[in-house]
């Protein structure tokens, strides 16, 4: 069995030097991953996050959490991951969905996931070094990849969770952190590993979860706006009717402009009862009793997204959740 692992998602709503010490105190800490969101217009930039963070660490693995397909064209996200590894050769992992606030404050919808699946294999062609067919014609990247990239795909919904299960070198879960939630995401990602050829364990599973680390009710505040967000992902379970009548307030509410921000709007509507299920918040006991239950999931990293709590930012919730689950 593969020990636990844990990742650190952060997104790059601060100046750079900021993000910097984030990342420099993540590895410090011993957290294994960085991952850097990608939402150009509402965060700062995640690429270029990405090689400041890779400058200042010397071992943390460096994922983007996550970019998508049509923002970033396929062969967009090929170039800048080949020079991002020849940068930090063997650290570099491709983060990659259809689409969230990325697309959508452009107006967009997204990506289809037949169009989805279509791009991975560009992407793995441009990093091999071979031509890839397009509409306009035949390209290729003149500095390919001396070493692997993986691919992680981010998934919710059942038919994403299968693709990613036959597709994907490592799959971000985005489904809460209850043991029903992950057991049926893990089934429809074996589905989809079984029509591939794969095994479950042939695939590095990550549970993405909002994290808080303070007294009770001041940490599940922290990350309710992020629970909003999950909520209403597609899921690979059925919302009890006390979740759906949440689920539509958050419809009415969700403005990608303050995605995830805590003061948002949306995050008015979550209750207390439904944080339990979708994010690891609390005092330093309760998070490390959420770790053990997660340990016996079957899932090999917990990236927590760090939200801080009251007058505590997102550092003091980085030294939290190490103290507690390290």
């Amino acid at each position: 069995m593969k020990s636990l692992a844990f990742g650190a998602g952060l997104f790059p709503t601060e100046p750079m030097p900021r993000m910097i010490r984030l990342a420099k105190l993540s590895e410090e800490l011993g957290f294994s991953h960085v991952w850097i969101g990608d939402s150009h217009l509402i965060w700062r930039e995640a690429y270029v996050n990405m090689a400041a963070a890779a400058l200042s660490t010397t071992k943390v693995k460096l994922g983007t959490g996550v970019t998508n397909p049509l923002t970033r064209h396929p062969s967009v996200v090929a170039s800048a991951y080949a020079t991002l590894e020849e940068l930090a050769p063997g650290r570099m992992i491709v983060g990659i969905g259809l689409g969230d606030s990325s697309v959508e404050t452009m107006g967009m919808k997204p990506a289809r996931l037949s169009y989805f699946e279509k791009t991975l294999v560009q992407m793995r062609d441009l990093f091999a070094g071979k031509e890839v067919e397009l509409e306009t014609g035949k390209i290729h990247i003149k500095h390919p990849c001396k070493g692997k990239v993986p691919i992680y795909v981010a998934a919710s919904g059942p038919k994403m969770l299968e693709l990613s299960g036959r597709i994907a070198d490592g799959i971000i879960i985005l489904v809460g952190v209850t043991d029903e939630y992950l057991r049926q995401a893990k089934e429809r990602i074996e589905a989809g590993a079984k029509v591939a050829g794969r095994k479950l364990s042939d695939i590095d599973l990550v549970l993405w979860a909002p994290c808080a680390v303070s007294d009770k009710a001041r940490a599940k505040d922290a990350v309710k706006a992020h629970v909003a967000r999950v909520v209403a992902h597609p899921q690979p379970y059925v919302l009890n009717e006390r979740e759906q009548k949440v689920l539509a307030e958050i419809r009415q509410t969700y403005d990608y402009y303050y995605h995830m921000e805590q003061q948002a709007n949306h995050a008015e509507v979550i209750p207390d009862w439904l944080v339990d299920k979708f994010a690891i918040a609390g005092t330093r006991e309760e998070c490390r009793a959420k770790v053990e239950e997660v340990k016996k999931s079957g899932i090999n990293q917990i990236a927590i997204i760090p939200y801080g709590a009251g007058a505590e930012d997102r550092e003091d919730t980085l030294k939290g959740f190490a103290s507690a689950a390290f």
